[in-house]
């Protein structure tokens, strides 16, 4: 699969950590150094706490599904650069929580 460089909407589909069903969101993503990011100014939302404790996610891109394995950032550099792709505001400049998910295979 051939993804270009940039943010776009995609669909995150994470496990519930305690339902255990696939839960699934439309959700801005940025793609870079073959990865996706997602970001969150908090870190309360369902998805990201879903992945965390389930790290086996899907990610739903122009109707292909890409299954992949998402972690949490602690690179500030890294989140930064997610962020300033991500907004062209000045959302850009503050501190966000930072998921990243590489693709499997």
């Amino acid at each position: 699969m051939d993804i270009s460089e940039g943010t776009f909407k995609v669909v995150l589909v994470t496990t519930g950590r305690k339902t255990g069903k696939e839960h699934a969101v439309e959700i801005r993503a940025v793609f870079f150094d073959d990865k996706f990011y997602f970001s969150r100014r908090n870190p309360d939302s369902d998805w990201l706490k879903n992945a965390l404790a389930n790290p086996s996610v899907k990610v739903q891109y122009q109707g292909d599904t890409i299954l992949g394995t998402a972690l949490l950032v602690n690179d500030s550099e890294l989140c930064k650069k997610i962020s300033q792709m991500k907004y062209s505001d000045k959302r850009s400049e503050e501190t966000r929580v930072v998921l990243q998910v590489s693709p499997c295979g």
